[in-house]
């Protein structure tokens, strides 16, 4: 990508979407516009030698300004969270096709020269996922259809209107399949945070109170892989310069269970907790993994960042919120009124 040449981050708020910022303008991309519709004190960072503004998506006429003069557009922007946001905002989810459809209409209209698209390993078929020990699934796996409800249905018809907007716009899209994303600055607490960051403060509670204890949702068997967000941001970039146009798995191929992701976290902080499971809780898909046969083939690249290495790193900086009482937690829901008609 030419170093002059503008590019804009939509959902440049969010804990991936702010990464990606800082490491584009890292890269030396001195035309950066990061764009969210949350106000800049919620930002999970802010770059100063970024272009920051605040427009609300799910606008046609919001999402034509965002893009005015772009040549290059990552849209990483959603109304999203982990497990126990997606099972209970599943409308919510969905609207957030009316960001996606307004992005692509305006870069269809700006003939930009890359489009990116953030899916999800949400959209894989729920019935290649019952088993604890999962086979990985592979990019083809998506079909037949029968995603995660809402947020992984949104996904998916996401990715249909990504390849069409390629097929009879000639805009020319690019698709990731992120798998779990986790690292510092990621949401926490308050309701949207993913296990990583779920597991790592309530280890990080249980040290700092002295009450050794700790809450698992489901029965613990629960399998996923998890990416390290320098990973999720190599990749992303990888992609997006690459000649690939259809969906790619970015993510780990290291599976674990959530048992297990407490033990490697229970291991970084020097402590053993007693384990009570909430079977009734929300906990998703018995299993899921990556498979990274096609991602190798593709950008000759996979992550590699270890659990043990991205957990502590995150159970480092999650611990410093808790130990400094910084985290307030905020509704998981934005009300219907906010949108405007």
């Amino acid at each position: 990508m030419d170093r002059e040449d503008l590019v804009v981050v939509a959902g440049a708020g969010g804990f991936i979407g702010g990464h990606l910022v800082k490491h584009l303008v890292e890269r030396g991309h001195t035309q950066v516009r990061a764009i969210d519709v949350k106000p800049l004190h919620e930002w999970h960072q802010v770059v100063p030698e970024a272009e920051s503004r605040l427009l609300d998506l799910r606008e046609r006429i919001d999402a034509g300004a965002a893009l005015q003069g772009a040549r290059y557009v990552f849209n990483l922007a959603a109304d999203m969270g982990g497990m126990g946001f997606i099972e209970t905002n599943r409308a919510l989810c969905m609207l957030s096709v009316l960001i996606n459809t307004h992005l692509l209409l305006a870069a269809a209209e700006q003939e930009v020269d890359r489009y990116f698209y953030a899916s999800s390993a949400c959209v894989y078929a729920a019935g290649k996922q019952d088993s604890y020990t999962p086979e990985p699934l592979a990019e083809a796996d998506a079909y037949p259809a029968m995603p995660e409800d809402g947020y992984g249905w949104e996904k998916l018809f996401s990715e249909r209107m990504c390849r069409h907007f390629r097929e009879d716009y000639r805009v020319p899209t690019r698709i990731a399949r992120y798998h779990n994303v986790y690292g510092p600055l990621g949401t926490w607490t308050g309701g949207r945070e993913k296990a990583p960051a779920a597991i790592c403060r309530k280890v990080a509670e249980a040290v700092i109170r002295g009450d050794h204890t700790i809450k698992i949702w489901g029965d613990g068997r629960q399998a996923r892989s998890f990416t390290f967000i320098d990973d999720c941001l190599e990749g992303t970039v990888r992609l997006t310069e690459s000649d690939y146009g259809d969906p790619l798995n970015i993510g780990s191929s290291e599976l674990v269970s959530i048992d297990g992701l407490v033990d490697v976290v229970e291991e970084i902080a020097g402590v053993t907790l007693a384990r009570t499971y909430e079977p009734d809780a929300p906990r998703g898909v018995n299993g899921r993994n990556s498979d990274n046969t096609l991602v190798r083939a593709v950008l000759d690249w996979e992550p590699s960042t270890s659990l043990r290495h991205g957990l502590e790193v995150t159970y480092r900086w999650v611990y410093d919120q808790v130990k400094s009482g910084s985290g307030v937690a905020r509704p998981v829901t934005r009300a219907l009124s906010t949108i405007r008609q």
